[in-house]
Order: structure tokens, then C-alpha cells, then sequence
């Protein structure tokens, strides 16, 4: 059951080891009824992951996103990346659990998956169930706060 509000704008990408599964997901995102936009990669040519994850974390930081969706090989790599983004949380989920708990615990605004970990009907409902979740705040809020207080103490140059 959904508790998001539908009119999402939603950002995805991927390299090109994704790029096929990345086609399928907006087609996906699409009939759920969100905005979506494609940051690419538009081909199976070699792209460098961390300049699309980059792009779409950067995005949703300031505001023209509400969600995000990124895809590589196994989704580590576009991770790893878009965390770098200050206020950014970015969550590989590979089972639906992780992808609710994802929203709902860590408030991440973007879901990572691997291309070459999970097929297309299963990544459909992982990115069915991140985007239909919102975060409800609850014992997890202080938790998330932590997170954001370490992230600005050591973006300003602290230990």
C-alpha cells in the first residue's frame, strides 16, 4: 500500500551496464503515474557511473527532484557515488524490504540497484515500493539527525 503522495518527480540514470534495465524502470515509473526524468546514460556506450550519480544526487539536493533511482552493474558503484553529495542518502536495495525500510527508516531520497544482481520484474517492485513510501519521522528521525550532524561536521573540516 502506498502513503507517498503521486506526483513525485523523479530523477533515474545509469551507466551502461544498466542502461537496459534503467529503459525499463521509466517506462515503469512512468505508469505508476510519477514525472520522470532521464539523466542518462542514452546508449551502451562506457559512461562513467560517478558523473551520473553525481548529476542526479546533485539534482535532488536542490529540490528539483523528489526521488531518485540509479542503476549499475550491482549498484555499489552509483551508491558509494551520490552518498558523496552532502545531504544526500542513497540506499542499494536489492529486495523490496530493504527498499520500504530504505524510505521509512533512513528517509533516503534516492535507491541504488544492480543491473546484474536483480532481473526487471523484481526491480520494478523495489522501485514500486521506494517510491511509494515516505518517512514517517517516529524513533528513526533522531537517527537520521545524527547522520546529518556527523555529514556537516566533517563537511566543515572537523574530526
Amino acid at each position: 500500500m502506498s502513503d507517498a503522495t503521486p506526483c513525485l518527480k523523479v530523477a533515474i540514470g545509469s551507466d551502461e551496464a544498466a542502461f537496459d534495465l534503467k529503459e525499463v524502470l521509466i517506462a515503469h515509473v512512468r505508469e505508476l503515474g510519477y514525472a520522470v526524468e532521464d539523466f542518462g546514460t542514452f546508449n551502451a556506450e562506457p559512461v562513467l557511473y560517478p558523473d551520473v550519480a553525481f548529476e542526479v544526487a546533485t539534482a535532488i539536493k536542490e529540490g528539483r527532484f523528489d526521488r531518485g533511482v540509479l542503476v549499475c552493474g550491482t549498484g555499489i558503484g552509483v551508491a558509494i557515488s551520490a552518498n558523496k553529495v552532502p545531504g544526500i542518502r542513497a540506499a542499494q536495495a536489492h529486495d523490496t524490504y530493504s527498499a520500504g525500510k530504505a524510505r521509512t527508516s533512513n528517509d533516503a531520497q534516492i535507491v541504488t540497484l544492480g543491473a546484474r544482481v536483480v532481473g526487471p520484474e523484481l526491480a520494478k517492485e523495489i522501485v514500486s515500493t521506494f517510491l511509494g513510501k515516505s518517512f514517517p519521522g517516529g524513533p528513526s528521525a533522531e537517527k537520521v539527525a545524527k547522520i546529518s550532524e556527523y555529514e556537516a561536521r566533517f563537511s566543515d573540516g572537523e574530526a
